[in-house]
């Protein structure tokens, strides 16, 4: 069997197509979706066998790729520029949601996770799909995260879409702060 890589094209497609794709982050190969898309939310924890509670991080080539889900004007000038020091990079920050941000992206929470990223092919997947992608380590539930698409391949099929490219140089997941706090998370 050949070990499926896909295009940036392809992989935009498939997002815009409800479904989920592995693709290269930071530290490891992430697993997401179209956050808006409850079906490929459900595929996701499917995949996973991951508990909706938990939420999800978002990930954006920019700001603005996130405004529809966060309750931005919650946030002082200090809380952002906070924020806004770390990005883009790989900190990810605990921020306040909207109250119309889904119950599939915040779990139990009224929070939600979100990072800019510096990674090419994170930056580039968010552009061309013109939206924040859920990100997720890409993993079993309670299996180390995969660097390597091989280890993809073994988790989750064949056939599973999959962005070329490169994971960073970053040795652990990113980060995690909350901005009421300014408390490291993980």
């Amino acid at each position: 069997m050949s070990l499926m890589r896909h295009s940036l094209l392809q992989c935009a497609q498939y997002v815009g197509n409800a479904m989920v794709i592995a693709y290269p982050t930071e530290a490891m190969f992430g697993l997401g979706c179209h956050p808006s898309y409850k079906i490929a939310i459900m595929h996701l924890l499917s995949l996973k066998k991951r508990s909706i509670k938990k939420g999800f991080i978002l990930i954006a080539a920019n700001y603005q790729q996130l405004i529809p889900w966060i309750a931005d004007e919650k946030l002082s000038l200090q809380q952002k520029e906070l924020m806004f020091s770390t990005w883009p990079g790989p900190v990810t920050w605990i921020l306040p949601a909207r109250n119309i941000t889904p119950y599939w992206l915040t779990g139990e929470f009224t929070t939600v996770a979100v990072r800019v990223s510096n990674h090419p092919s994170v930056v580039d997947l968010c552009l061309t799909c013109n939206t924040a992608l859920v990100s997720t380590s890409a993993n079993i539930t309670n299996h180390p995260p995969c660097r390597y698409s091989t280890e993809l391949f073994e988790q989750f099929g064949h056939n599973f879409p999959v962005l070329s490219g490169e994971i960073g140089w970053e040795t652990h997941p990113s980060e995690m702060r909350n901005i009421f706090t300014g408390e490291r998370v993980r």
